[in-house]
């Protein structure tokens, strides 16, 4: 009996020794496409995230000084994958909350079999399709980058812009492509442009000879390719510029990566006319740049920045919440997203932390601008236009 005491004492102890070490974590989760058609752009969102939460560790951590573990994902940019992904995150992992997903398919997956019926809160860096706007989610899916529905219309004022006034336009077969595909097209007619085309294609195929043929038979010599830089953007440019069909390429988000350009000839495409969201020149993004690059990471990298913000927005919300608790985290979420409270930058944890723990307000303003939700979760960003300026894509200006 005196043995078996012992040893119900030493299981006791041991077990009072574990449980504070299981409770100095909060466990926050990154799913993203770190395979697929977008595994070139995954690398730089994700470290995007790590970074902020790599400042809130070092600056006190969450709550009662937990630090934040990493749990990672991979969706591959596709809707079965991203389900299972984030499933076995919350359910198993124990994911609080996370940054992600990345495309279109698997964030509609994960919102309707992991985050409504768990009541999990995600904030996407990067799925802008328009559709997303209006899911049914229980207040649970935010974005930082704004909608494609607004990227549409400002890729459709640059072309006009620039005395484009015929398009024919390629997307690939998916939420992404067509819901991008058609807000530019709406938009681009609207403000007196003919679409002679506006085809979609299989992701995956060796060979788009025929439907860039049937897209040069519409008679437009201006080429959108609305798909992804290692998917069959590559693939389409690539023989395109091989076709001699083409003379003004064009592309959006998906399609900015200087990946893009592996097997051709750079002078081909030279002048290449691109956008994607961004960050506009103000105190938050001033910081971010200086912060990623002393911690190596290219600030400008598409949806890093958005990344950075989504990261730092969960960590607030948790702190608002005054627990690592998945109820009322949506609405923490909105509180320190926006006004009324003191004005919070990239990297000021420690400011933060203070304000909330006195019973203050903040108002996080991020690396990408102002992160004041709409009623869907959307904000409205900036979109920046691209340009291929000797065989690598160049920033050049907020587009209008």
């Amino acid at each position: 009996m005196r043995q078996k005491a012992l040893i119900l004492t030493s299981a006791l102890a041991a077990a009072m020794l574990v449980a504070p070490a299981q409770a100095q974590t909060v466990k926050l989760g990154i799913v993203l496409a770190f395979t697929g058609p977008l595994e070139a752009l995954a690398p730089p969102i994700g470290a995007g995230a790590e970074l902020a939460w790599a400042q809130v560790n070092e600056q006190g951590g969450l709550l009662d000084g937990q630090q934040i573990e990493i749990i990672q994902g991979d969706t591959a940019c596709e809707p079965t994958t991203g389900a299972n992904t984030t499933d076995r995150l919350v359910n198993t992992e124990g994911v609080l909350a996370f940054v992600g997903p990345m495309c279109t398919g698997d964030t509609t997956s994960s919102i309707n079999t992991v985050a409504v019926p768990t009541n999990t809160v995600m904030i996407s860096p990067s799925a802008t399709n328009p559709a997303l706007t209006t899911i049914e989610d229980n207040d649970l899916f935010f974005r930082t980058p704004p909608s494609d529905a607004y990227q549409g219309q400002v890729l459709a004022r640059l072309l006009m812009g620039k005395g484009i006034e015929d398009i024919a336009i390629a997307y690939v077969n998916n939420d992404y492509g067509k819901g991008l595909a058609d807000a530019l097209a709406a938009a681009y007619t609207d403000l007196g442009g003919s679409v002679m085309a506006n085809e979609a294609h299989e992701e995956g195929k060796a060979d788009y000879r025929a439907e860039l043929g049937s897209l040069a038979a519409s008679g437009s010599t201006n080429l959108v390719l609305i798909t992804y830089a290692q998917g069959s953007g590559q693939t389409m440019l690539r023989q395109a510029t091989e076709s001699g069909d083409f003379l003004q390429f064009i592309g959006a988000d998906g399609m900015i990566s200087d990946d893009l350009f592996t097997g051709i000839d750079t002078s081909l495409v030279e002048g290449m006319i691109g956008t994607k969201p961004g960050a506009p020149q103000i105190a938050g993004a001033d910081l971010f740049n200086e912060q990623a690059t002393a911690a190596g990471i290219d600030p400008t990298a598409i949806y890093a920045s958005q990344a950075y913000d989504a990261g730092f927005l969960l960590a607030l919300a948790i702190e608002k919440n005054g627990s690592a608790s998945r109820d009322g985290l949506s609405a923490a979420l909105r509180e320190v997203a926006g006004p009324p409270g003191e004005v919070i930058l990239p990297g000021e944890w420690e400011k933060a932390k203070a304000i909330l723990a006195d019973g203050g307000d903040v108002n996080y303003e991020g690396a990408t601008g102002n992160l004041d939700f709409d009623e869907y979760g959307d904000v409205a960003g900036t979109i920046f236009e691209m340009v291929v300026q000797g065989g690598t894509w160049v920033e050049v200006d907020v587009a209008m």
